[in-house]
């Protein structure tokens, strides 16, 4: 005959087992907070290619209205972060320069703020800086050329250096202090192209002027897939995408940027094609879609993992 079970019985039984205190006991369930944490690198697929995305820096920033939407009103400028869900007195920058490995070489994209950081993000990933072939430099300003060189030296001793040949004039008459510092040393080294060139067998230069005199991006082709590099053509996942139209402090030219920020967009959108913003949330790679006037960032999950 089955015993009968009662709320009695089962609560004697729980009494009589060893480890019964345990389960009703709080403390050992304690922990120490531990903070927030953020990972280094993410690798993905695109066609023979694998793609990484490398987490060089972040830091909160204050006050971000100070750098985005100057043409927007306070109240454009709430309305559009709480729909997204974002604070309007802070905001979090990303610093992500791109690993391309072809097959046959390895291609960095941009170098962040320092030597420490980009190195800790290749070591991090797998690799070390004597280990890249070709150093691609999406733009001269300091978050992407910092990396380049400091006190040991070179960073990338094996390196060939890439740039554009018009950003590279401006800014070689600019009289910058990052850019004698970092980029004026290497300058024998350095390949100037122009849009349409290549860098490497599926790597192609794609002008993106506005952000910087010469500011470049890169399309990537390898097995029928493609995937943008945007660089700084877009600095913030909702206020320069819901609102491409909406001024950025760092945009050197605001009206040719805002043009080139439309024109990339509405082909990513159109060609559902995923790129990768230098300043994007980390992982910083998403696609774009085409939504009341302006665009819409979804966060790449496992596309490219396929």
């Amino acid at each position: 005959m089955t015993p009968k079970l009662t709320r009695r019985g089962l609560l004697a039984s729980a009494a009589a087992t060893p480890l019964a205190g345990l389960a009703v006991s709080g403390v050992q369930a304690q922990a120490a907070q531990q903070g927030i944490n953020t990972t280094d690198y993410r690798r993905v697929k695109l066609g023979d290619f694998e793609v990484t995305t490398l987490l060089a820096g972040t830091r909160t920033v204050p006050d971000p209205q100070t750098i985005f939407g100057l043409n927007a009103s306070e109240e454009e400028f709430a309305a559009a972060s709480q729909q997204a869900h974002i604070p309007t007195d802070k905001a979090q920058f990303f610093f992500t320069p791109t690993l391309v490995n072809t097959g046959s070489e390895l291609v960095l994209f941009d170098t962040g703020l320092n030597p420490e950081g980009i190195t800790a993000a290749l070591e991090a990933a797998g690799h070390a800086p004597g280990d890249i072939d070709v150093v691609v430099l999406t733009h001269m300003h300091g978050d992407h050329i910092g990396g380049l060189a400091g006190e040991a030296g070179t960073t990338f001793a094996n390196a060939r250096y890439v740039t554009g040949a018009t950003e590279f004039d401006y800014w070689s008459n600019a009289g910058n202090d990052g850019f004698e510092a970092k980029v004026r040393p290497l300058a024998e080294q350095m390949e100037m192209l122009s849009g349409g060139d290549s860098v490497a067998s599926g790597i192609e230069a794609v002008e993106a002027f506005g952000h910087t005199p010469g500011h470049m991006a890169y399309r990537l082709e390898s097995g029928g897939q493609n995937l943008i590099i945007g660089a700084d053509f877009a600095n913030h996942y909702v206020w320069s995408l819901a609102h491409p139209e909406w001024e950025v402090k760092f945009d050197m030219d605001k009206s040719a940027a805002a043009a080139t920020r439309k024109e990339l967009l509405d082909m990513m959108a159109a060609d559902r094609l995923p790129f990768i913003g230098y300043h994007m949330p980390f992982p910083a790679i998403g696609y774009v879609e085409a939504r009341d006037g302006g665009y819409h960032y979804t966060p790449m999950s496992y596309q490219l993992m396929l």
